[in-house]
């Protein structure tokens, strides 16, 4: 077993028609996979110049993450996503194949790492930033990297896990993004919480919905820990109450 301590000293999230604590206190209970929708977090918090650039993934991460950085210099970002920008993705290759014209813009929003620079560059952010695309278990991976952030003296880290629901096209491949949605969370050092490692003894059975939301009973106080399996990986959420 591997284990790490830490705080979880704020948290946010987004989901179409779900944002404040309420919402997910009311969505965690009874959680349902959402119906499909073009919502889009309000981020009418950044200049309209600025706003224009940034699709629904880059909002999401946005929305979630600028309320907990608020007040805060310094602050490292843990940035996660499995699948990234697919829909840019999806135009530039449909231009492709029509042998259209490649929009400069497109592609350079497109890649990984993209939302973690336009961070940078609207929040004068210089910390170190990095960009994370893990398998099923992204999240785990993230907070890992979050703590040794935190034992390399950061006070505080926030990371930021995201999904944009893709193409119709990817639906054979892509099957782990019911809806769009968004956690960001503040890390601090401290023992409110433990992450553990172990071997599978038992199959554990697979929700249909994200595993990052699966972590809001927990936040949210409902329940103490929480499990998640991916491949031969065990992964325990334990909050110490």
């Amino acid at each position: 077993m591997s284990l790490i301590n830490f705080n979880i000293a704020q948290w946010r999230a987004w989901a179409p028609g779900l944002e404040s604590v309420d919402d997910w206190q009311a969505w965690s209970r009874h959680p349902v996979v959402l119906q499909g929708s073009d919502a889009a977090p309000d981020v009418s918090f950044l200049p309209a110049m600025q706003r224009r650039r940034l699709g629904r993934l880059a909002r999401m991460a946005f929305s979630v993450a600028w309320p907990l950085a608020d007040g805060r210099q310094d602050l490292p970002l843990v940035y996660i996503s499995r699948h990234g920008e697919t829909p840019r993705t999806f135009d530039i290759l449909s231009d492709l194949a029509s042998d259209q014209p490649l929009s400069p813009t497109q592609f350079s929003l497109s890649v990984h790492n993209a939302i973690i620079g336009l961070w940078s560059i609207m929040r004068g952010e210089t910390s170190e930033m990095t960009a994370l695309a893990a398998a099923g278990d992204g999240l785990e991976h993230g907070m890992l990297e979050a703590a040794a952030l935190l034992a390399e003296g950061a006070p505080a880290v926030l990371l930021v896990i995201t999904e944009e629901q893709p193409p119709e096209a990817y639906s054979t491949w892509i099957d782990d993004v019911p809806f769009p949605y968004a956690l960001g969370l503040l890390i601090t050092a401290g023992t409110d919480w433990q992450l553990s490692l172990n071997s599978p003894s038992e199959a554990l059975s697979k929700t249909c919905w994200p595993h990052a939301l699966n972590l809001l009973p927990t936040l949210l106080g409902q329940q103490t820990t929480c499990q998640h399996a991916w491949k031969n990986r065990v992964w325990t959420w334990q909050r110490n109450l």
